[in-house]
C-alpha cells in the first residue's frame, strides 16, 4: 500500500477494509494506528495523544478529499439514499 502523504514525519496511507470501508493507516517509527476515514475513530493500534492529534489534523486538512473517497466506496444505492436525507 503506497504512502499518499507524509505529514510532520507521519506516513499516511489509505486502504479499503472489508466490511468497514475506507481507513487511514498512519505510522511514525514504533507508533501505528488504523483509523476509520468516515468517523476518525481508531479501528486498531495504539499511539500517543500527540500522534493521534497529528493524524486528526491531517484528516481535517484533507476532509473534502476523504469525504469524496468514502462516498465513492459506498454502494450506489446507499449514496442515493444518503443524498435524500
Amino acid at each position: 500500500m503506497p504512502a499518499i502523504s507524509r505529514f510532520r514525519g507521519i506516513f499516511v496511507r489509505l486502504m479499503k477494509l472489508p466490511c468497514r470501508g475506507l481507513a487511514i493507516f498512519a505510522n511514525q517509527g514504533e507508533e501505528e494506528v488504523v483509523v476509520d476515514a468516515a468517523t476518525l475513530r481508531i479501528i486498531s493500534g495504539s499511539a500517543s495523544l500527540g500522534f493521534l492529534e497529528l493524524v486528526h489534523e491531517w484528516a481535517r486538512l484533507h476532509e473534502t478529499d476523504l469525504k469524496c473517497a468514502v462516498n465513492a466506496m459506498q454502494p450506489r444505492h446507499a449514496r442515493a439514499f444518503a443524498q435524500l436525507i
